[in-house]
């Protein structure tokens, strides 16, 4: 889903699963807990909750449990008196309080102290909350939305997350799929945010992705999700400066650079002491069980080298034949071999 036009992009089986529970239980004024890794979209599940429910025109409220240092989540949740503790000064509403009549969502809920959690666990079983300095409690209409990336079960079978609470929590529990199970949602969402990125630069026409990039976006495994894909593709699309050619370069780590300063180990970082430069990361290798074919097998991966480096020097074919260690001979002659095409001019 965008955040900006609150339109969901996808079309794998996966993910409209994922969407049509949600809509189902949007009308229910139970609590629903959503699950899935970072960059999968939970907090647009639960704007997608709170506005196909008959709470759309009260407040979505929004609360990081992660975000604030233990000490102060139960303020921030249930509001304090003046004179409660050392700095309150006045009267302050919680996020409960802020959110009467609407939806609350609590992400990161798996941070969560244990004493918050026991006084949550008696807002969402009975409706009440009682600021802290408080004498009495008061009653919210609050309908709860909460969301994690841990395993919460687990979590409390080790004591470390209230089970009363993950019952009361998990009336419906929405597990959004990762991108890299989304079969066809990949080329989708890298085609939507392409051309939005090539449309703000004012972009005549959309040229798309080479097919060795399509290939390249593929099969990546996508750690942060759709967040991650739509940075990728971005960044890709701004650093093209030959619109007329579809992309022919992603880079997936915006912090790779032959410039990168090499990591000190914890201890001697500590220590004031200098460590060498470590060696840099291999990529793990293809699965050679799979390889029935080697000289099919050496060629595919000489192309997709070819490419990877053509691409990130802008098909600038000196440029890519000094980072390979050839000549400008020998790489063209590669590139003839391949039947890449030829791009740029030097």
């Amino acid at each position: 889903m965008d955040r900006e036009t609150h339109q969901f992009i996808g079309q794998s089986g996966a993910f409209l699963d994922a969407v049509e529970r949600a809509s189902r239980a949007a009308p229910m004024r139970r609590p629903v807990l959503v699950i899935g890794e970072r960059g999968t979209g939970k907090e647009l599940i639960a704007e997608r909750l709170h506005r196909l429910s008959d709470r759309w025109e009260e407040p979505l409220v929004i609360m990081n449990c992660a975000a604030l240092p233990e000490t102060l989540i139960e303020a921030e949740l249930f509001g304090h008196e003046a004179g409660a503790f050392t700095g309150a000064t006045r009267n302050r509403i919680g996020r409960f309080e802020e959110a009467h009549g609407g939806t609350l969502f609590l992400d990161e809920i798996g941070t969560l102290s244990m004493a918050a959690q026991e006084r949550l666990l008696r807002a969402v079983e009975y409706g009440e909350v009682t600021r802290i300095g408080a004498s009495r409690p008061m009653r919210v209409d609050v309908r709860i939305v909460a969301a994690t990336n841990d395993d919460l079960p687990a979590m409390a079978e080790r004591g470390l997350f209230r089970a009363d609470l993950l019952d009361r929590l998990s009336f419906e529990v929405i597990t959004l799929p990762p991108l890299r199970v989304r079969e066809g949602d990949i080329d989708v969402l890298a085609d939507y945010f392409g051309r939005r990125m090539a449309a703000e630069l004012g972009w005549q026409a959309w040229p798309g992705f080479a097919s060795h990039v399509r290939g390249q976006l593929d099969e990546y495994p996508w750690p942060g999700n759709v967040r991650e894909l739509r940075n990728a593709v971005e960044r890709a699309v701004y650093r093209w400066d030959d619109w007329d050619e579809p992309i022919g370069h992603v880079q997936f780590d915006p912090f790779d650079s032959p410039w990168k300063p090499a990591a000190m180990p914890r201890a001697q970082r500590s220590e004031g002491a200098v460590s060498p430069p470590s060696a840099a990361p291999q990529r793990p290798a293809a699965d050679l069980d799979t390889v029935e074919d080697l000289r099919a097998a050496v060629d595919a991966h000489e192309r997709a080298i070819l490419e990877h480096h053509l691409g990130r020097n802008r098909w600038n074919q000196r440029q890519t034949a000094k980072a390979l260690g050839l000549t400008y001979d020998q790489l063209r002659h590669c590139i003839r071999r391949h039947a890449l095409q030829e791009r740029a001019a030097e």
